[in-house]
């Protein structure tokens, strides 16, 4: 018997299909012609339009009964998972720890290189023009863009989704990013399309009026290379982060200008000017010869093994959901499909299927993940996760905050002692410190409360940035933001009843014997030897045109196909032919004439030439700023000695010489959230396990925590020989398939047990001292001795000393030596009196119920 409403003949079947379709087969007649064209950019107009709907509408990815039931799929994998991750806990990981940028981006190079079929970079700013070795003058060939312009002519297929910032509030340049790499390779010539890249958010108001994002950027730093390996942390590729662990903040090569570390825009210094104009990226107008660099501290990861499975997978969501909320009827733009998220899972990666497709539907990885060496052979031993801070606006995805979960369990289980270092702290330790709602404070408040209650050795060391913003001088309204950041720290950590410390005490635990906070600063000279000013003066040329011109000469602008070969220096052709550009001829000439009066001025030859840098010295075996030669009247020595606050990026925390977590993420609630910023990273435990001590007993660490733990420890401690400029022979400047390098040896050793007497007595006597030595010669703020700004305006130096300047002019030369000699790798005490008695930051139009959220 047939079913209601059917005859169950086949005729009439016949018939029904018939009055469905009375025009049966038009459609095929009609493919590939105008009116089927128009047809269908109706359909793409009528979606266009329809996205207006949606400012009524915030669920509106969310509210339908597919999206309903893939959101449903999402939350029973996450639950299964610890932290509540998109991403399982795999074992077998190969994990290998980079500290600072001269390491990380040499290994990121070499990786890069090797890339067979696909590259995924995603980066809150990436510079085309970003040298991954230096000098950049002898490694040209090493230059970002020309490594991938390289492997895209090579047939490799490289995605790249970079932030798009608020063009008024932040300098990065995301649209000179996008033009510069996607000129690599212009049409007509090898690797011509094999090179795509993203913007979002989108801010265009027709376009996207109801998904515009102003106040929260993607955050993500990470790169995955034919789904072998991948890096994560915090390091961005681009300029003002690569640095050696001496941290140098001179760049003056009276010698040469060839010797130059930072080029163009590379060097920098927020404290005294941002970033301008990064698509002009030679131009800066920040004279080298007057102030010093901004150093840079930072941590980052290479990972060998499933991780990268997970680490790739986010890239994909990402793509394809930037592909569907900007780029759906984009051609330029595919679909990414993923190997074990095919059929009804390839929802879980943003997958759509519209009834007219614009691009085509790819498959990664191109080789299957059969094929790669992790997936069945020589296995590490680093029990991994990828957690993440991610939702609607970043991923169309609801809500995940697993990094704060992580970060919240991790801190709350430690036994010994939690290390933090960060660019921002601010955190609540409950529901009573609006607008600041992640509660990383609170699981610290636990670990010490329980730690002191049990009578337990166990320390919370944390280590930021003097200043976390940039500001020039904090006394100005534009530092309000930067204030702003500052005050919610210090409300974090221990003014006012809900802060971190008054929240132990409250409890019957005294917060001095737990918590314990930090900064970095260094030093170094200007090499402004006086035969360089009377260069100077003879060439009537300033080194800041030389370095200038020097900039403008490294490769110009060869690679984004507005240049001639002729224009890029080689070994065949080092000085390039600087014709047909009336500004690059103008600076290249006057380069040439400086250089022409350099045998004219008496610069000393060999060993008695004045070093380009002292940053060594502060560091183990690098000798004393008072055995460095001077050339000339030692008092203008005076003149070139310069400090500056060491700016901390790295988003790291070592528990127990056991766990680490690393990526992106801040320690603030645009980093926690998950409905702010978008943030990846990874939480480690190596199953290898070394022996150590700890509070001077027998103790089995973790190879990856401890070993880092040292390593950071030592370059703090000033006990790490400085780095040269050439890492290749250093096994941490490799990718992940080549171990770490511990450095091991007396001073590995003595940083051992992090709970050690001898090694705390150190630590803080380095802090204390190093402390006072920055303020007797530099006056450097922040500082304890200010507590008002009254006392701000008496504190800092007088008589228009430059930024970053001894400030005292006429203390006799040989004390400022031997007092710089008493500073010892770079750790500072975090003044925590600073502005106590201030309003750091007055309610206003800048800060008010509606923008605090973008500060915290």
């Amino acid at each position: 018997m047939a079913a209601p409403g059917n005859t169950g003949g086949k005729s009439s079947s016949k018939f029904s299909e018939r009055f469905k379709s009375p025009f049966s087969g038009l459609s095929d007649h009609l493919k590939n012609t105008h009116l089927k064209d128009a047809a269908v950019g109706a359909v793409h107009f009528k979606h266009k339009i329809g996205k207006l709907g949606n400012i009524v509408n915030p669920d509106h990815r969310h509210d339908e009964a597919h999206e309903k039931a893939t959101d449903e799929k999402r939350t029973r994998i996450a639950e299964s998972h610890r932290f509540e991750s998109f991403a399982p806990e795999r074992d077998g990981n190969k994990i290998k720890w980079y500290v600072d940028g001269q390491d990380y981006f040499y290994a990121v190079s070499v990786a890069l290189e090797r890339a067979k079929e696909t590259i995924y970079i995603e980066d809150w700013w990436l510079s085309p023009e970003l040298f991954m070795r230096r000098p950049p003058y002898f490694n040209q060939e090493w230059r970002l863009d020309q490594i991938l312009k390289r492997r895209a002519e090579a047939g490799v297929k490289i995605y790249v989704i970079v932030y798009k910032e608020v063009e008024a509030a932040i300098t990065c340049n995301s649209l000179h990013t996008k033009h510069a790499l996607q000129a690599l390779c212009p049409k007509g010539s090898p690797g011509h399309g094999n090179i795509k890249v993203m913007r979002h958010p989108d801010h265009n108001v027709f376009e996207n009026v109801s998904d515009m994002t102003f106040y929260w950027a993607h955050h993500e730093k990470f790169i995955v290379i034919d789904y072998e390996l991948a890096f994560i942390g915090g390091l961005d590729l681009c300029f003002g982060r690569w640095d050696s662990r001496q941290h140098p903040l001179a760049d003056v090569h009276p010698t040469g200008v060839r010797n130059e570390i930072w080029p163009g825009q590379d060097f920098n210094n927020n404290r005294i000017m941002d970033f301008q104009t990064v698509s002009d990226w030679k131009k800066n107008e920040l004279s080298k010869a007057e102030y010093g660099r901004m150093p840079w501290h930072d941590v980052a990861m290479g990972v060998i093994g499933d991780c990268v499975y997970d680490i790739a997978e986010h890239f994909v969501l990402r793509w394809n959901f930037v592909k569907r909320d900007k780029y759906k009827r984009d051609a330029d733009f595919d679909w990414l499909l993923l190997e074990g998220r095919e059929g009804e899972f390839e929802d879980l990666i943003g997958v759509q299927r519209p009834k007219f497709p614009v691009g085509e539907y790819i498959h990664h990885p191109l080789s299957p993940l059969s094929t790669k060496q992790w997936a069945h052979e020589d296995k590490g031993t680093v029990h991994a996760q990828i957690v993440r801070s991610s939702s609607d606006w970043s991923s169309g995805i609801l809500t995940e905050h697993s990094i704060q979960n992580a970060y919240c369990e991790v801190i709350r289980n430690a036994k010994h002692y939690v290390y933090i270092e960060n660019q921002f702290f601010i955190t609540a330790t409950g529901d009573q410190q609006a607008p600041v709602h992640n509660v990383v404070g609170k699981a610290i408040v636990d670990a010490c409360v329980a730690a002191g209650k049990e009578g337990r050795r166990f320390r919370v060391v944390i280590v930021i940035p003097a200043i976390p913003g940039f500001a020039g001088d904090l006394r100005e309204d534009a530092a309000m933001g930067t204030r702003a950041i500052m005050d919610y720290q210090y409300k974090s950590i221990h003014r006012g009843e809900h802060s971190i410390c008054e929240q132990i005490k409250a409890q019957g635990v005294d917060p001095k014997n737990h918590v314990f906070c930090f900064n970095l600063r260094a030093y170094d000279r200007l090499n402004k030897t006086p035969a360089m000013v009377e260069q100077e003066e003879k060439s009537g040329v300033k080194y800041e045109d030389v370095q200038r011109a020097e900039a403008e000469e490294i490769m110009n602008e060869g690679v984004h196909g507005s240049g001639h070969p002729s224009t890029v220096p080689s070994k065949n052709n080092p000085v390039p032919d600087d014709a047909g550009q009336e500004d690059t001829e103008k600076n290249v000439d006057a380069k040439r004439r400086f250089e022409a009066k350099h045998d004219q001025v008496g610069h000393p030859q060999g060993s008695h030439e004045t070093v380009d840098s002292i940053s060594s010295t502060s560091m183990l075996n690098g000798g004393k700023v008072s055995e460095q030669h001077w050339e000339g009247d030692p008092e203008q020595e005076k003149e070139n000695f310069v400090q500056e606050e060491l700016y901390i990026h790295g988003k790291i925390l070592i528990v127990d010489d056991q766990i680490v977590i690393c990526g992106s993420s801040n320690i603030n609630d645009r980093s926690q959230l998950g409905i702010h910023d978008s943030e990846l990273s990874i939480v480690m435990e190596d199953y290898d396990h070394i022996d150590s001590m700890m509070d001077g007993k027998p103790f089995k660490a973790g190879r990856h925590a401890a070993t880092l733990r040292r390593m950071l420890w030592r370059e703090h401690l000033g006990l790490l020989p400085a780095q040269g400029v050439d890492p290749s022979d250093d096994p941490n400047s490799q990718p992940p398939d080549v171990p770490n390098n511990s450095f091991e040896g007396p001073e590995y050793e003595f940083v051992a047990d992090p709970l050690s007497d001898q090694l705390w007595d150190m630590w803080t006597t380095n802090a204390t001292n190093n402390t006072e030595m920055f303020r007797h010669l530099f006056r450097a703020d922040p500082d304890d001795h200010i507590k008002t700004f009254d006392d701000y305006q008496n504190f800092l130096p007088k008589n228009n000393i430059k930024q970053g300047h001894l400030q005292d002019p006429f203390m006799p030369v040989k004390e400022v030596r031997e007092k710089l000699d008493q500073i010892k790798g770079h750790l500072v005490w975090m003044p925590l009196d600073f502005l106590k008695g201030a309003e750091m930051a007055e309610k206003g139009l800048q800060i008010n119920q509606y923008t605090e959220s973008i500060y915290t």
